[in-house]
């Protein structure tokens, strides 16, 4: 084996700030430009396009993005510093351009000894993001700049194994990707048939309608608003069991595995569940311990994010600023999560969230909520229906988790040598 070389980053390639495109330009509305933030990172690194932030305003020709530029993010307002260090890489799609935005590092003028996409999982290895954090600025915001990272030192191989090695990674992360793709597309096609039935009424449209003082306006006769409260749904949170001063005493969190998962909405997000509680604490947690399938709903800071609950191996229970769902008849779940998810159900929980510094509604407030609800008929016909489809979308996850663990466990080997890549494509 050859001897693999230190290299530090400020050695090997310059990092440049990006411009402070002005927020009176930010829109909503769908634009040719978006401007790249932080949350285009994915947690352990990697882009991810949710909540595109698009850009209608005068771009500097220096501040133009290309496909296959490599970024870090040098700004995180999560409290473990989740993303910040991270690298990327600016993908190719169709009708956009991405923009450098400030508080993102663009990495150029690398060596000629140094592969771009092997530099790139460098930035993506935990010893890597481990240094950033712990070096970083800011409590609530964290911060890094291109001088701190340009301070680690890494090693690596002759160019040509550098390439072997990226490449492997990258064909990995393009499987994980292809598998969110499908499941995109998935969920999209849920929600169509979502819209034709419950929002259009097509299916409908021969019955008689009668009308509603709700945003559903009006609804088939037979079918009625009702208060959330007076649903057959068991919902609770993560003060379920007590005062927060009671939950600080009896839950103990680990950052690694231990009796039971700890869900958060940041872990739902990523769908990447890195947080543990032992014993007590999921005996202490037993009101808001999770089955699997449950509804999950963020009310603090991210409000309004909605997920479906994984079935993992290991026990779970819920985390802060979360409230979860139960419906007590299975068939009530996939409209209720498609409801929650779709404008209508965005709006209703707009209407409840308040706050100033940080947007947050309570489970009082959300069980106030009035809903359309069809009869069980339609519902379970609907269910029906819509059940494939999210058991495809849950076949991918577990296939995505499974080659997320085998490029995690890859990665740290990889990249100091312990592992050869020859052997692993032998």
């Amino acid at each position: 084996m050859e001897e693999w070389k230190e290299y530090k980053i400020s050695d090997v390639c310059k990092i440049r700030h990006g411009f402070a495109f002005k927020g009176a330009y930010f829109t909503n509305e769908k634009q040719p430009y978006i401007c790249v933030t932080p949350g285009n990172f994915d947690i352990k690194g990697g882009f991810k396009l949710s909540k595109p932030k698009y850009y209608h305003g005068p771009i500097p020709n220096d501040y133009i993005l290309n496909k296959d530029d490599l970024i870090v993010t040098m700004t995180d307002l999560s409290k473990d510093g989740d993303t910040l260090g991270y690298s990327a890489i600016i993908p190719q799609i169709r009708d956009i351009t991405f923009l450098h935005n400030q508080r993102i590092g663009l990495v150029e003028s690398i060596a000629s000894n140094i592969s771009k996409h092997f530099l790139y999982w460098v930035m993506r290895t935990p010893e890597y993001q481990k240094y950033i954090v712990n070096c970083c600025s800011g409590s609530t915001v964290k911060h890094t700049s291109p001088k701190l990272i340009g301070t680690y030192v890494f090693k690596a191989p002759d160019p040509e194994t550098q390439e072997e090695i990226a490449s492997l990674l990258n064909n990995l992360d393009a499987k994980i990707e292809l598998n969110r793709r499908i499941n995109d597309n998935l969920e999209q096609q849920a929600q169509a048939l979502f819209k034709s039935w419950f929002v259009d009424f097509e299916p409908f449209l021969s019955k008689e309608f009668s009308k509603s003082d709700s945003l559903f306006g009006d609804i088939p006769v037979g079918w009625s608003i009702v208060s959330i409260k007076d649903l057959p749904i068991y919902i609770t949170d993560y003060v379920a069991n007590g005062s927060f001063a009671s939950l600080k005493e009896n839950v103990r969190l680990y950052d690694k595995p231990n009796y039971a998962h700890f869900i958060r909405n940041t872990d739902l997000k990523a769908e990447s569940y890195k947080i543990y509680v032992d014993k007590h604490s999921y005996e202490f947690l037993s009101k808001s311990v999770l089955e699997g399938g449950e509804i999950i709903i963020s009310n603090v800071g991210d409000v309004g994010s909605v997920f479906l609950c994984p079935k993992l191996q290991k026990p779970m229970t819920l985390g802060n600023n979360i409230i979860l769902l139960r419906p007590k008849n299975n068939y009530s779940m996939f409209y209720l999560y498609m409801l929650f998810k779709g404008n209508v159900g965005q709006h209703l929980i707009d209407g409840i969230t308040g706050g100033s510094a940080q947007r947050k509604f309570n489970k009082t407030d959300f069980k106030s909520i009035k809903i359309m609800m069809p009869p069980v008929d339609i519902l379970i016909k609907f269910d029906r229906i819509i059940k494939p489809i999210f058991s495809k979308i849950e076949k991918n996850r577990e296939e995505i988790s499974r080659l997320e663990l085998v490029r995690d466990t890859l990665l740290p080997k990889l990249m100091s040598g312990e592992v050869e890549i020859n052997k692993i494509n032998n």
